[in-house]
Order: structure tokens, then sequence, then C-alpha cells
């Protein structure tokens, strides 16, 4: 039993920790945005800015020349919003459905990312594989500041401020996201700008994604955006409630997929997503609000009182 539960710490206790740290300061801002993203039908969205940032990202490194630079988040953030203007304008402009519209507007901007990645390359060494995979696991190899005698490396520390950033501003402006989520023109009535309110989720959200670029990629990175707030979302009909429950979520993914990464010896990214995935599917039987064997336990109670009901009726 405990041999099993100390298995992962033949990595070291200190690399045990820190990428357990860097995997939830991943995967928290990522299911906090998602929450929001999922109640606004916009998953969709989270897709589109996960794939469209790959442009901004490479012309900010074309001119840093630095994997880590801030100019990075500055260049992703820009990208983002611009595909979110994009697929406002052709959405808005035009007869074509908003699907359609995120469509046109991510592929487009992802193509032009590959096309930077393939001609420059070789000059600012981009590894297009990482871009779109992640290695969450070679951030242990990143050096760093020192702190309490311990070298972090620079990227959980990145991860860790962005997680911050993202906790505080869904903290501050929580009421204007609820409002803006649920009944944007009563947020708009009162004095609120919702459409303000969504550009400035999507800069937040392209941040949160370039920063999770390097540990999990372009593509599982959707899975952290979407999967914990929908296992909530068919938990609870209460937004903090989600809230919280996402981030459980997160944490509990980080730990389960790092026993998946020990044991089969895979990527610890795709295995905190197999993770994910498996809560997913617990949420989506036993869910307290939505889940399959709850509402079935539900009908199958309602159905035997009225059975009752009509069995003591004198008529």
């Amino acid at each position: 039993m405990f041999d099993w539960i100390e298995r992962p710490f033949i990595l070291g206790g200190e690399s045990v920790i820190y990428l357990l740290l860097m995997a939830f300061f991943v995967a928290l801002p990522c299911s906090q945005l998602g929450s929001f993203l999922v109640l606004r039908r916009m998953s969709l969205v989270g897709d589109a800015i996960s794939h469209s940032v790959l442009p901004g990202i490479v012309v900010a490194f074309l001119f840093t020349e630095d994997l880590s630079s801030p100019w990075l988040l500055v260049g992703a953030s820009g990208a983002g919003m611009l595909v979110t203007f994009m697929i406002e304008l052709i959405h808005g402009k035009t007869r074509v459905k908003q699907d359609a519209a995120i469509g046109i507007a991510f592929t487009s901007l992802f193509a032009i990312g590959v096309i930077l990645v393939s001609v420059y390359a070789s000059k600012v060494h981009i590894d297009a594989d990482c871009v779109v995979y992640g290695n969450l696991v070679d951030t242990l190899n990143y050096g760093g500041p020192t702190i309490l005698g311990h070298v972090v490396p620079k990227p959980l520390i990145t991860s860790a401020i962005v997680a911050a950033i993202t906790m505080l501003s869904v903290i501050v402006s929580y009421r204007v996201l609820l409002m803006s989520s649920f009944d944007p023109g009563m947020a708009a009535s009162i004095g609120y700008r919702p459409r303000i309110v969504h550009y400035i989720l999507m800069a937040v959200l392209s941040m949160v994604v370039v920063t999770s670029f390097q540990a999990v990629g372009a593509i599982l990175v959707i899975a952290l955006l979407i999967i914990p707030a929908a296992s909530a979302y068919l938990c609870t009909h209460k937004l903090k409630t989600m809230l919280l429950l996402s981030a459980v979520h997160s944490a509990l993914s980080s730990i389960i997929g790092l026993y998946f990464y020990v044991w089969m010896d895979c990527s610890f990214a795709a295995a905190m997503v197999v993770a994910g995935a498996g809560l997913f599917i617990l949420a989506w039987l036993f869910g307290p609000a939505d889940g399959i064997v709850v509402k079935a336990s539900h009908r199958k109670s309602v159905q035997l009182r009225s059975d009752i009901n009509g069995t003591n009726d004198p008529a």
C-alpha cells in the first residue's frame, strides 16, 4: 500500500513537488477561465485561441529570441485578441454562423503561425512539437532563482504568477463575469460593458494559454480548459461551487496524472488529461446535479411516490 503511494518519489522528492506544482498551476487558471467559457457556450473559442496564439508567440520570439521572455505573453495576448475580433467581425458582418467564423479565424491564424515556424525555425529554434504537444517534465531542466535554499525552475515561477493573476482577476471581477455570463442585457443596463468584459476575458485566456504551451502544448490545453469545467457543471448549479470543484478537479487530475506518468512512463500532460477525463466520466455518471445515475434514481423515486399516491387515492 505505502509502496504504491511512494512510487512517484523515485523521481526525487523535490522533483515530484515541482512537477505537481507545475501541473496544478497550469491546470488551475485553465479550469477557472474554462468555467466561464462553458457557461457562455464558448468552448470552441478556447480552442480557437489556443491555436491562434502561435503566430503571436513566433513574432514576439523573432524580436526577443528568448522563449522565457514576458513579451511572448504580450504577443500571444495580442493574437488572442485578434482572433476574437476576427470571429466577432465575421459573425457580425456576414451570414456566417459563429462556429464557422471560429473555424475560419483560428485556422487562418494557426496556418500563419505554422508558416512562420517552418520558415524561421532554424533561426529562432522554436520546437513545433513542443508547441503542439508540450513537455511538462522538461520544465524541471530550467534554471531559476534560489528560494529557501532550493533552485526553483523559472517556468514554475511564471506559471505560479499567471495562476495568481488569473485567480485575483476572477475574484475581483466575479460579479461582472457572473452577470455578463448569464444576462448580458441586464449587465449592460446597470453600467457594465459586456463586450469589454468579453475582450478582457479573452486577453487573460490568451495569457494563460501561452503560459501552458511549454507544459502541455496547444492541443492538450484545450482539455484543461474544458474538462474540469464540464465535470464541475455536472455536479452543481452554483457558479461559486462550480469554480471550487473545477479547482479540485485540477488538483486531482494533477496527482492522478503523476501516478499514470510514473506507472506507464508516458507523457505527463497526456496522463493528466486522461485522469481528468476519468473524473469527468464519474461526474457524468454520479454528478449530484446532472449525473445519469442520480437523475435515474430521482425519476425512479418520483415514479414510486406517484404509484404510492395513486394506490392510496380513494377514487
